[in-house]
């Protein structure tokens, strides 16, 4: 059971578009293998930055929703999402402060603590990455999608930009 605020229908219909996202990323880069791809997500869908066909996006988040609702939670989980990023720039900064708090002794000081400033930031980036996924897991995606149904798929070019916002129904 999770708990309100995660539970109050806006944001926990945002956090399903997170994890329906999330998967229909994992099935283009298994069929197309050199794709680029970054995505975002919001209260209708999700929105894709890439050059793939309208319609495999569309046969993609079908098939991910599929996919959700057959128990492959997995796949709402993804290495490069923005959480991880966040989580880890958040501890390694955080780290670095606490290194860095001035003592009123100076650059030589200051000097001295660069290497463990530089050893905390990366035990930051390097905590980040789990960090990051268990906020994922509980906080940033719910792959319980539901009745929901893959609405459309809508493709804009902005010169060499390819831009697919795909829309969430919900039945």
């Amino acid at each position: 059971m999770t708990s309100f605020p995660l539970s109050y229908p806006p944001v926990d219909r945002l956090r399903r578009n997170h994890a329906l996202e999330h998967a229909t990323i994992h099935v283009l880069t298994q069929r197309y293998r050199n794709v680029s791809l970054v995505g975002h997500s919001t209260f209708q869908g999700f929105v894709l930055y890439g050059d793939l066909p309208t319609e495999a996006v569309f046969a993609a988040a079908q098939h991910a929703m599929d996919q959700l609702r057959s128990g492959r939670y997995e796949l709402a989980i993804h290495a490069d999402c923005g959480t991880n990023l966040a989580t880890s720039g958040i501890l390694a900064g955080l780290g670095a402060f606490a290194v860095l708090t001035p003592r009123r002794r100076g650059w030589q000081e200051w000097l001295n603590r660069l290497p463990l400033v530089i050893l905390v930031s990366t035990l930051g980036v390097l905590a980040g990455k789990r960090v990051g996924t268990l906020l994922q897991a509980q906080v940033t995606t719910n792959p319980h999608v539901g009745t929901a149904r893959v609405a459309g798929v809508v493709r804009e070019e902005r010169g060499q930009l390819i831009v697919h916002r795909v829309k969430i129904a919900d039945s």
